[in-house]
């Protein structure tokens, strides 16, 4: 990763979730760079160049939990000069919190963040959506991938067939099972790797953004995990979009919440 200290601007560091890959923030980087950021989107480890490369060989992100994935997002935040910000989305969502609540970054947008310790619901959609990982506890150290049917379930429910189509073909690709395992049974581990910083004072401003529609992270969920702050003087901020599901960040509406999240950080960061 290279950086670019010409702008005043702090950069931005994108970070995906399960069964996406970096380049499904293209459109973001895209969208961001235009408004003078320096962004980029990190790797989880095992990632391949592209979706495709990853695809063909997806061995490569099997067993990495969700500590190893954070300290490798970790690595790529010190090759900036300063605090950068983060924009993650489902398990990329939980990551950003982890990375903020350790003073790592000035601020976060958590986008339909997979949840972290201490959120206690489980919804019967976020069930389902995780049953093709969880369901078979052999799948602890194994990459996993969705079938359409699934993919269509847990991200691209809140959009037409075609686009849900067109959307699976293009970004959906194996990802790491034991994130889920770690989520699935972190209320019965006082060192769950989904624990985060809630109490953190000092942490940058926090943002959360539910799709309204969203099967995987059910809003109960975001705003679950947006109490677990209550008791943080740091700003915490709630945001929930109707109608979207999980594939909000990539699917056609995209640059809405692309609009969203600049204003949120031009407000807070400048």
């Amino acid at each position: 990763m290279t950086t670019q200290t010409s702008t005043a601007k702090r950069p931005i560091v994108f970070v995906h979730g399960l069964w996406l890959h970096a380049e499904s923030w293209n459109p973001w980087l895209e969208f961001f760079r235009k408004n003078g950021y320096e962004a980029i989107a990190a790797s989880w480890p095992g990632d391949a160049a592209t979706t495709e490369a990853t695809r063909r060989n997806p061995g490569a992100v099997a067993g990495y939990g969700v500590n190893e994935i954070a300290e490798h997002i970790a690595g790529q935040l010190k090759s900036f000069d300063r605090k950068p910000i983060l924009i993650g989305h489902s398990f990329g969502g939980l990551l950003v919190q982890n990375l903020l609540g350790r003073d790592l970054a000035a601020a976060a947008i958590a986008i339909d963040p997979a949840p972290i310790k201490g959120v206690p619901e489980l919804p019967f959609a976020a069930l389902k959506s995780a049953f093709p990982v969880l369901g078979n506890p052999f799948n602890f150290k194994r990459a996993v991938s969705l079938t359409e049917a699934q993919f269509r379930f847990g991200f691209a429910n809140a959009v037409p067939e075609a686009e849900a189509r067109a959307l699976y073909q293009q970004y959906a690709m194996p990802a790491p099972a034991r994130p889920l395992f770690q989520a699935a049974t972190a209320m019965l581990n006082p060192s769950a790797a989904t624990k985060v910083n809630v109490a953190n004072a000092s942490r940058g401003p926090l943002l959360f953004i539910a799709g309204g529609a969203d099967n995987t992270v059910p809003p109960v969920l975001v705003k679950s995990a947006a109490r677990r702050y209550r008791n943080s003087p740091a700003v915490t901020e709630l945001r929930e979009f109707a109608g979207r599901g999980h594939s909000l960040v990539i699917d056609s509406g995209w640059q809405e919440l692309a609009e969203f999240s600049l204003g949120w950080i031009t407000d807070k960061n400048g």
